[in-house]
């Protein structure tokens, strides 16, 4: 199993530096973005296995910028971090389709094992879109 490639977008950057460390130190490739505009670049240009994703943040809030990333990467997975945890965003964030949301301060054990679960998803959905393809071009093709 590959290394977890974890993108983490929240606006107070200590926590993102503190955050980013400890799971580094897990074995996880970590980037982070201060923004989410800076954060959908960084999407755009890298491949990540999961986003961490706060919903609480100025000029694109986390329930606009996770519909963007669903949007762009349909298989990628994000975890929602709040530190105002509302149900009904909550709600609204898991119909969209989050993963998971946290509250802040998140545990940063229980952080990593949904990070774990979030990157094997992904594995699963990746493999599932290519056999599809292969399907369809074998159908396509008359094999």
């Amino acid at each position: 199993m590959s290394d977890e490639k974890v993108l983490i977008i929240d606006d107070e950057q200590e926590f993102t530096q503190a955050l980013a460390e400890r799971m580094t130190t897990r074995g996880m490739t970590v980037s982070t973005s201060s923004s989410a505009i800076e954060g959908l670049k960084n999407v755009e240009e890298h491949s990540f296995d999961v986003v961490v994703l706060d919903l609480q943040m100025p000029e694109m809030d986390g329930i606009e910028t996770l519909k963007v990333l669903k949007k762009k990467k349909p298989e990628l997975q994000v975890i929602l971090l709040t530190g105002h945890a509302t149900v009904e965003k909550g709600i609204e964030a898991m119909k969209l389709g989050a993963m998971d949301l946290l509250e802040k301060p998140a545990d940063l054990t229980t952080l990593t094992e949904k990070i774990k679960k979030a990157q094997a998803k992904k594995m699963i959905l990746v493999e599932k879109k290519a056999e599809e393809r292969i399907k369809d071009i074998m159908e396509t093709r008359g094999w």
